[in-house]
């Protein structure tokens, strides 16, 4: 899809969010294979805070542990309660095994308003201990949601409690990307009605726009260290990708021919894949830091676009074409196994999770995240269109 159709696609489907009245749950739709492994959570005395039920939510949400009522037999019991301290209040919390024995044993001292913050920890520190990987609990996403013509970019945790509108616009914001830190969000504003690419900090809301040139200002991306960003730029006549200051700057050119080059993101290595028509049809390239020849990465289906790369490198998610429905598809760069991972639809801008495990997308509508094997889907339901999210990375 070209910019000028992208755009008109979102006026049209950006219809109907309201923010005030939206009510944001994830749930587990399709379970990995297994019953996971089962545990009881008992309720956390001294709150009026279902702490347990938020560890409860969080662990099914990842397919790998399955929650059971507090008097079943199960592998893991977690125990806890919360008493005042000096912050405000002390959450403490045990996981302990059937055989007997403290596998955690810990306490935090929080200000009261955070004990929802508390219980992402404490189900990350459960989900690490009993599968060796990080959890994703209390990470963040962002999105972007519209109608009226108003826009609204959003940060929520990653349960999708406790959305945020950081910017509110009259005209669309688009390809919003997480700085390595999760400090800042580059993103695609077209305030002046024209486009620009903006940098804002997440936490102050400090704005700065780092591209207004002529034509298209689109796509930005992170270079792994944070410094730069990757943008497509049409102010020499064709969309070519460039590599910039994040603070602004004179843009340096990595591409250059006739065809349409745009979706840049970078690689841990610091070479970069993108989406380019130059073999006919949009499909993906990688070229170096520095720009040079392309190396074509994808010859499944017609149409593969809207690259995102895993934290460690190893997989390309996009948007995969077939027979006219699109998927969300990876590609394992170390053994080049392609996997389709959702049914066909209207699927779109898939982003990972900072663990590598997840992916989430748009399907036209609303948010999903499916894992990289395919056993896990979840289902982020909300009221309104929401589209473009992206999954933050571990930060401050």
């Amino acid at each position: 899809m070209n910019w000028v159709g992208k755009i008109a696609a979102w006026v049209v489907l950006l219809l109907g969010f309201n923010l005030a009245h939206a009510q944001i749950t994830l749930d587990i739709t399709k379970g990995a294979s297994g019953a996971g492994i089962p545990i009881t959570i008992a309720p956390f005395g001294g709150t009026s805070e279902d702490i347990a039920g938020i560890i409860a939510s969080d662990l099914k949400r990842t397919g790998k542990i399955a929650p059971q009522p507090p008097q079943s037999q199960a592998d893991y019991a977690v125990t806890g309660q919360v008493r005042s301290g000096g912050r405000g209040a002390i959450v403490q919390f045990q996981l302990t095994g059937v055989q007997g024995g403290k596998l955690l044993d810990l306490s935090f001292d929080v200000p009261s308003e955070q004990l929802r913050p508390v219980a992402h920890r404490i189900s990350d520190l459960i989900y690490e201990k009993l599968t060796g990987e990080k959890g994703l609990a209390g990470t963040r996403i962002a999105f972007v949601a519209g109608g009226g013509g108003t826009w609204f970019l959003v940060v929520a945790d990653a349960d999708g409690q406790n959305p945020r509108v950081i910017l509110r616009s009259g005209q669309p914001i688009m390809s919003p990307a997480w700085s390595p830190d999760g400090s800042r969000l580059a993103y695609v504003s077209f305030e002046g009605r024209r486009p620009q690419i903006v940098v804002q900090d997440v936490y102050n809301g400090a704005r700065r726009v780092v591209s207004a040139a002529p034509g298209i200002n689109g796509a930005p991306s992170w270079s792994p260290d944070g410094r730069r960003l990757a943008v497509t730029l049409s102010k020499d006549g064709n969309p070519e990708i460039y590599a910039m200051d994040a603070a602004g700057g004179s843009p340096v050119r990595l591409t250059n021919g006739g065809a349409i080059d745009t979706e840049a993101v970078w690689l841990p290595d610091g070479s970069i894949v993108f989406t380019s028509d130059r073999g006919g049809s949009p499909q993906l390239y990688r070229i170096g830091s520095g720009g040079g020849g392309a190396q074509r990465l994808t010859f499944e289906g017609d149409y593969n676009a809207r690259p995102a790369v895993s934290p460690d490198g190893r997989y390309i998610a996009m948007v995969h074409r077939r027979n006219g429905r699109f998927h969300i598809a990876v590609l394992d760069l170390q053994n080049r196994q392609f996997r389709v991972l959702t049914p066909g639809g209207l699927y779109e801008s898939p982003s990972f999770a900072p663990n590598g495990k997840m992916v989430i997308y748009s399907n036209g509508q609303r948010l999903e995240a499916v894992s990289v094997d395919g056993g896990v889907k979840q289902d982020f339901a909300l009221r309104g269109s929401v589209r473009e999210p992206v999954w933050a990375p571990y930060g401050r």
